[in-house]
């Protein structure tokens, strides 16, 4: 008897690819067969989980769902529902404009999709995970929404208040992962910097960081997205102390005029963002700073855009992502604000700004040619095995490209290289020895 098919797509951040991870994997025990992203979808049911953090994602996510409810007008699959950020956002728009979707679901309430089809939640299986990483890598999201007041976020209008999970649980879930042969974890949440607090009453993300450490079979531990007023600095004590805690840290500063940070309601001021940098390269040495910029945010004069050029000069970050400025209904930007910085002024900043952060990751690149680095090996490409250092985060950051003809490489495995080469993104490198 052939199985019932599922299509899951996932549109935006890894925090909604682990929600889509657990809802395949109950959709497994109850014996369908799982397909993730599929670039054309043709089971009896397709589900999208959606994005609507800024303009872009929100345009992408309602594309998918008007593209999938063609098909379902075309019976090339069954059922259509809807589940994430976008619909706990515009429930009730989307319910109105697209009524071809069977059913919408919310940001946390989406295993009711499992009720509404007639089985039942399996809450035995709630720490387990069907990946849709390579089987050496997963995301870890250790907490959900946000108590930040940032005045051009959407997300704890979606998510709502901070919610920690329990350190026992996070443990249990790591070594499930170990287990089916997980050796890297990214660390993922709205807000590093706060977890525990709500749960534990202090800020508890170097005990966590530590504790997942020791279990054995953790290779990498990588952390993402913290928060920079309040940074919890023992985070840097145990980078130092612990071998596979990778020297990378994910920080999204967004700006560095005074201007510009009051106004975003950042909490922190130029003086302290400077003093927090110098303070994590003194006390990690050769840690690899991400960090995420924002240009056109309302009130943004051509002088604070120049002290960001100059911050970024100074700062030299390994790795930086940027975005345009998105007036989002329900942000304090969007009551209190006028988006006062036109879409061609925008662009042109974000080109500039982007230019500046390419010389410098070329030049980072360059002094990295003949040093040697230990590399875990994500895929086989044509001519070359792609890897990454511990410095190099899936899917953001730049690979190490090794001859495809190198013996003794094999995907999930960590070698040990000799970089011979760096263009402005990625390295080209030769195997001194594998390692395990």
């Amino acid at each position: 008897m052939k199985k019932k098919r599922v299509d899951i797509i996932t549109m935006g951040c890894s925090k909604n690819l682990v929600d889509s991870e657990r809802l395949m994997r109950q959709f497994e025990a109850l014996g369908y067969e799982v397909v993730h992203d599929a670039g054309y979808p043709t089971g009896d049911i397709a589900i999208v989980n959606t994005c609507g953090f800024i303009g872009d994602a929100k345009e992408e996510s309602i594309n998918t769902i008007l593209q999938l409810a063609q098909y379902k007008q075309q019976q090339r699959i069954k059922s259509l529902y809807v589940m994430g950020c976008l619909s706990e956002r515009y429930m009730a728009d989307l319910q109105a404009e697209i009524p071809e979707v069977d059913k919408y679901y919310g940001k946390f309430n989406y295993n009711e999709i499992l009720t509404d089809l007639g089985s039942e939640y399996r809450a035995d299986l709630r720490f387990e995970r069907s990946l849709t990483t390579p089987a050496h890598y997963a995301y870890l999201k250790i907490s959900e929404g946000c108590d930040r007041t940032c005045s051009f976020c959407v997300i704890p209008i979606i998510t709502g208040k901070h919610k920690s999970k329990s350190i026992e649980d996070l443990e249990t879930e790591v070594k499930l992962l170990v287990k089916k042969g997980v050796k890297e974890f990214q660390l993922i949440a709205q807000d590093l910097s706060y977890y525990g607090v709500d749960r534990y009453k202090t800020q508890k993300l170097p005990e966590l960081i530590e504790r997942l450490s020791d279990i054995p079979g953790v290779e990498w531990l990588r952390l993402h997205y913290a928060y920079p007023a309040h940074f919890p600095y023992d985070v840097l004590r145990v980078m130092r102390e612990r071998e596979n805690v990778c020297k990378y840290l994910d920080i999204a500063l967004q700006h560095i005029s005074d201007n510009m940070l009051k106004q975003m309601k950042r909490n922190l001021s130029k003086a302290q963002t400077y003093e927090l940098i110098e303070r994590i390269r003194e006390e990690v040495p050769g840690i690899h700073i991400r960090t995420t910029m924002m240009v056109g945010h309302p009130g943004e004069t051509a002088a604070d855009f120049d002290e960001l050029l100059d911050f970024l000069r100074f700062a030299r970050f390994e790795r930086m992502g940027a975005f345009m400025y998105s007036h989002e209904e329900g942000t304090h930007a969007y009551k209190h604000y006028k988006d006062d910085v036109p879409i061609k002024l925008k662009q042109q900043r974000m080109d500039e700004l982007m230019l500046v952060q390419q010389h410098i990751s070329a030049a980072i690149n360059q002094q990295k040619i003949g040093s040697e680095m230990e590399v875990i090996i994500d895929r086989k490409e044509q001519d070359y095995f792609i890897g990454r250092t511990e410095f190099d985060s899936p899917e953001v950051d730049p690979e190490v490209l090794i001859s495809a003809d190198t013996k003794g490489v094999a995907v999930g495995e960590f070698s040990r290289v000799l970089i011979d080469d760096a263009d402005d993104f990625d390295l080209y490198a030769s195997v001194v020895k594998p390692i395990k």
